[in-house]
């Protein structure tokens, strides 16, 4: 299943990114910069750790975070409704996640009032943190030198949705990393 959305996402973007750059050529990019909030549950399910003597029963995770940040984004005119481009988006958060980041591709349609249909996909890093994940003290890991990875990164797929208001854009996306998380957040931005 991923090596077929791979595929697909690459397939498009490479028969969209010709005619993006042609169209780079004659027409200025769409750029909207903007804040965005959102709710990302990183789908650990403990149901998934093999412990029928029941050692697992006393960890505490608690997956999901509220997160905070910006975005931006660039859009290529490719005909009369469809565009590509690029966007990028940093968000702090709270809970389990410490900060995430990442680029990702758009592909879309825009309607007659303006507003755009997209489909993107791209790579997304999320730094975690351990000690609000688990219950575990990041002192605890430190002194008997476990060393945890708490930085992870994988393919990041979505739609989303932006209407204009003026020179004001609102937004929502729904994405999710690997197929192993469910992101969502809405947004304003500003067009220049």
């Amino acid at each position: 299943m991923r090596k077929l959305v791979f595929t697909s996402l690459g397939a498009a973007g490479a028969l969209a990114l010709p005619a993006a750059a042609q169209a780079q050529d004659t027409t200025k990019p769409d750029i909207t910069i903007g804040a965005s909030v959102g709710l990302h549950d990183l789908g650990v399910d403990l149901g998934d750790l093999d412990a029928d003597d029941g050692e697992f029963d006393e960890l505490d995770i608690d997956d999901s975070a509220e997160i905070f940040g910006a975005f931006a984004a660039a859009d290529f005119p490719v005909g009369e409704s469809l565009f590509a481009g690029v966007e990028g988006n940093f968000h702090f958060g709270s809970g389990p996640i410490e900060s995430e980041y990442g680029v990702a591709g758009r592909l879309g349609f825009r309607t007659e009032g303006g507003s755009k249909i997209y489909a993107r996909g791209g790579y997304q890093w999320v730094d975690l943190d351990l000690e609000n994940l688990t219950g575990v003290s990041e002192d605890f890991l430190d002194e008997n030198d476990i060393d945890v990875a708490d930085v992870g990164g994988d393919y990041l797929v979505g739609v989303g949705l932006e209407v204009p208001v003026s020179r004001v854009v609102l937004r929502a996306n729904v994405d999710t990393i690997a197929f192993d998380t469910l992101r969502g957040t809405v947004g304003v931005g500003f067009k220049f």
